[in-house]
């Protein structure tokens, strides 16, 4: 039983990686909601709404594709760091909540970039 689920799931950990991506992107598209900015930051909301369906996109492409999908880690490592920044840039004087809100985004879609970017090397056929 366990070779064949090895086979399912090619020797990798779907739901460490896949799943907590998707709901980070998820997240990322309601949070204006969530935190009630939409009247206040009506560019920071379409942003997130944006920036999740994106990354919500990759989530899924991740699980159904993770051969060809695995080489975007590094672009969803990039969409992080845009997250970081993008209240200053995009926002028109955002507050600290709004703030926090994208940093820990970001922050998270760093770490899992980089954790798919592992995953992504260390199931790479070997020369």
């Amino acid at each position: 039983m366990r070779d064949r689920y090895a086979r399912m799931l090619g020797g990798r950990d779907v739901a460490l990686v896949d799943g907590p991506v998707f709901l980070l992107g998820l997240y990322c598209a309601v949070s204006p909601w969530i935190l009630h900015y939409t009247t206040s930051q009506p560019a920071l909301v379409t942003h997130n709404l944006i920036m999740g369906i994106a990354i919500g996109l990759l989530a899924l492409g991740f699980t159904r594709a993770p051969d060809r999908m695995y080489g975007l880690s590094w672009a969803f490592c990039a969409m992080g760091v845009w997250m970081i920044i993008a209240p200053w840039i995009v926002g028109d004087s955002p507050d600290a909540g709004v703030v926090v809100n994208n940093i820990i985004i970001g922050a998270l879609a760093v770490c899992l970039g980089m954790l798919c970017a592992g995953t992504a090397a260390k199931s790479a056929p070997r020369p």
